[in-house]
């Protein structure tokens, strides 16, 4: 435990005494425009008090011009945005009484860490003596009340980006919005600063908007998650539903790893590589190609396979398989199962069901 985690646990603190239930967030038909181009088609969304929500998809399917709908930074060309039950489809952003958070830190570089996160109590007038106060305790809700002295350069990467996070809770705001705010950050320090900012928003239990094109930092935080594409929601679930039961062909292929391998449907179960394996959802008869999990995929059974290349990672092994036909199997298995480039293996599939979509 730092020092700051165990002085929140022995001391009151301002921002985590004045949490709430948190506020209920919609989009309801929004709809945005660049020029001839829609960008937004219709979105529709609910976001519960308290709950953190993601939104997931490739560059360029919206999710960022959703969330910047949903701040106020561009306005809708159609439908409604609420917070709290309040149509706020045409309100400032300043009165909108979020914060945000960017991948950009957008630090001011002659202000040190205590005013970088004072900055929005200046803002509103905020009485010296509480904006100190407030701003002590969130410093130490981040970790970072001792260098509350230091300038952004000298200061980490994910120091930084936790004084971006800590202005942004310091005006105790109904809404977090967070833009692909881990993108900057190396690997480890992405999985540190991801846990922590889901740590704090249970704490807080403020409702959280995250963007993200990482699906296992969506994977990771999220209460529920929208899966985007071209400017639509293709489903919305916890992570647990959108990873077992992918709604639809693009969901299945983008969350999760996958192997995408040709099967024949026929009276509601796919025939893939003469395996017979159940399905997700009604699916006509016909060619067709499946989604199977590397975790899914074992040695012993009849399709017979050739080792491409085998990957160490730590606790388990992935290894690359063709078929005879061609075909391309990922396996997740044991670290200690080594498998060697060339070597032949007969692999099977766990009868799970599976996503599907119609071949070509």
């Amino acid at each position: 435990m730092t020092a700051d985690s165990a002085t929140l646990a022995t001391a009151d603190n301002s921002i985590l005494a004045a949490r709430g239930d948190g506020t209920a967030v919609s989009f309801e038909g929004v709809v945005k425009d660049y020029g001839a181009t829609r960008v937004l088609h219709g979105v529709d969304l609910v976001i519960e008090p308290g709950e953190f929500v993601s939104l997931l998809g490739p560059s360029g399917c919206g999710k960022t011009t959703a969330l910047r709908v949903l701040a106020g930074l561009e306005r809708a060309d159609g439908g409604t945005v609420r917070i709290g039950g309040t149509d706020v489809s045409r309100v400032p952003t300043n009165h909108r009484d979020l914060g945000m958070v960017f991948q950009a830190y957008s630090l001011f570089p002659h202000l040190d860490v205590a005013a970088n996160t004072a900055f929005g109590l200046r803002m509103r007038k905020v009485p010296k003596t509480e904006a100190s106060d407030r701003v002590r305790d969130a410093l130490a809700l981040v970790g970072l009340a001792h260098l509350a002295d230091r300038y952004p350069h000298e200061l980490s990467g994910g120091q930084q980006q936790r004084v971006a996070l800590a202005r942004a809770l310091v005006t105790e705001p109904r809404v977090l919005l967070l833009d692909e705010p881990l993108s900057a950050l190396d690997a480890k320090v992405r999985v540190q600063l991801r846990d922590e900012i889901r740590r704090i928003q249970l704490r807080l239990g403020i409702t959280t908007l995250f963007v993200t094109h990482d699906q296992e930092e969506a994977l990771a935080v999220s209460d529920r998650i929208a899966v985007m594409q071209a400017g639509r929601i293709d489903q919305v679930g916890t992570p647990e539903e959108l990873y077992l039961r992918p709604a639809t062909a693009h969901v299945a292929e983008f969350v999760g790893l996958s192997s995408v391998l040709p099967a024949v449907v026929a009276g509601g179960e796919a025939s893939v590589l003469g395996v017979t394996m159940p399905l997700i959802g009604e699916v006509p008869d016909g060619p067709a190609e499946v989604f199977v999990r590397p975790e899914n995929v074992h040695v012993g059974g009849p399709v017979a396979a050739v080792v491409q290349e085998s990957t160490f990672l730590g606790s388990m092994r992935r290894t690359l398989l063709r078929t005879e036909d061609g075909a391309l199997i990922r396996m997740q298995h044991p670290a200690r199962e080594r498998l060697e480039f060339g070597e032949r293996v007969d692999v099977g599939f766990d009868p799970v069901p599976v996503a599907v979509r119609p071949a070509g």
